[in-house]
């Protein structure tokens, strides 16, 4: 069916069959549209209709399982966040059930709100789509560009979302694969809550505040994805459990100047309050602190990894000693000095990149002015000949001779972490 800008189009919506395509001809279309028919809208072009809200309330409600949105650009819906205004809306069951089977394809939206906003569906696709913020407001004050909340069985793949407040939130939700998306300028690329069982792949953030911020989550697999040009993190990982973080790749990691405080550096990885979980194969890469792990983050198993051109390698806040290395392959450290006589790739002589004179350091940031100086060299040899006086930390038995992406992997832990890039079929576990 072809409709044009001067047809009723809520009217023809409202009197739409299962199965219907409905095709707009290129134009504005002013309304704020509800869909309750299993039923595909779409443009026959990318762009070429306009759906104009006119600054209030959702562009499009969908009630129904079974509708396909695609190639339409919508805008100028609601700024309420209170009331969940969004570009594109499902929050309603079907028959008591989720609703299942939404596609929404190739769209652009730009707006006030959220972008794209799921509650309680399975088996959506959002594809392809791009989701544009409106600068004016404070961060705080719009709303995030893809958020599933309440979502099972579904796949975020290659959209792009700019200048909203978070790319994509995921909440209470399972077994869903967020794939090959695109996130900048925005407070946090991907952001999870209470969510379990989901995958995070191939994804690209640059210009963050953090590029993913992982809270009270467990068994993630986050796996191939890249960060640049973040504030505060690379990765924010906050009561994460039970999760694989596997050739991730965080570059410059950096607080600006204008921005400095005292305490506020710029952390490649943060891990607070989490433990047992695997960490392998990711690069970081010019951050302020390499990693930081405080708050009971033990248990945890780091081998593999490439802790690159970072003042500070790590900031270990804990009464625990931790060993980062597994059979006989801990990670690359560039400021290692040691040797490797035998030639096997690993290094002769332990790393422990926080001594106690690291946690002086983080203590008095002044003495950084000192590190080089005779002095200092001369309190780490202390350190190294009388160990009684070293503080609990962390220590790399088998540091490796070269980073991550220039030498093979070996390790049969590794191994099986890189068969996690093939997701097996999602299947929903309980908690």
């Amino acid at each position: 069916m072809q409709v044009s800008p001067d047809d009723d189009l809520q009217r023809i919506l409202n009197n739409s069959q299962d199965g219907d395509i409905i095709t707009l001809s290129p134009g504005q279309y002013l309304g704020n549209f509800i869909i309750r028919q299993q039923i595909t809208l779409r443009s026959e072009k990318l762009g070429g209709a306009t759906i104009n809200a006119q600054g209030q309330g959702h562009a499009l409600t969908l009630k129904n399982s079974h509708i396909t949105i695609t190639n339409l650009h919508i805008t100028n819906w609601g700024d309420d966040l209170t009331e969940q205004n969004a570009g594109i809306y499902s929050n309603e069951k079907v028959n008591h059930e989720r609703a299942t089977d939404l596609l929404i394809e190739n769209n652009s939206l730009t707006g006030d709100g959220f972008g794209i906003w799921l509650n309680h569906v399975t088996q959506a696709k959002v594809v392809n789509n791009k989701v544009r913020g409106n600068v004016q407001l404070r961060s705080a004050d719009r709303g995030n560009g893809i958020q599933i909340s309440n979502v099972t069985h579904s796949h975020v793949f290659n959209n792009e979302t700019y200048e909203t407040r978070d790319g994509i939130y995921v909440i209470s939700s399972q077994n869903n694969l967020i794939e090959k998306n695109t996130m900048h300028h925005l407070r946090y690329g991907v952001h999870y809550m209470y969510s379990y069982d989901n995958t995070v792949k191939d994804n690209t953030a640059h210009n963050t505040r953090a590029g993913y911020a992982l809270m009270s989550s467990r068994r993630l697999t986050i796996t191939g994805n890249k960060t640049s040009d973040s504030e505060d993190y690379g990765f924010l990982l906050n009561f994460i459990t039970q999760s694989t973080f596997s050739n991730n790749h965080i570059k410059n990691v950096w607080t600006k100047p204008e921005n400095k405080v005292l305490g506020r550096d710029g952390k490649g990885l943060f891990i607070y309050n989490s433990g047992y979980n695997t960490l392998t194969g990711n690069i970081v890469d010019t951050a302020e602190i390499g990693v930081h792990l405080t708050a009971g983050s033990e248990n945890i198993k780091i081998f593999g990894n490439s802790f690159i051109n970072n003042p500070t390698q790590v900031k270990y806040v804990s009464n625990k000693k931790q060993e980062w290395s597994e059979n006989a392959r801990g990670n690359y450290w560039s400021n290692y000095l040691g040797w490797d006589m035998n030639n096997d790739g690993v290094g002769d002589t332990i790393f422990e990149p926080n001594d106690g004179i690291d946690k002086l350091v983080w203590q008095y940031p002044e003495m950084k002015m000192i590190m080089d100086s005779p002095a200092i060299l001369i309190l780490r040899w202390v350190q190294r000949q009388f160990p009684v006086l070293k503080p609990p930390g962390i220590k790399d038995s088998h540091p490796l001779m070269m980073p991550h992406f220039s030498q093979p992997d070996k390790s049969n832990e590794a191994i099986a972490v890189a068969s996690t890039l093939t997701p097996a079929p999602l299947k929903e576990k309980k908690l």
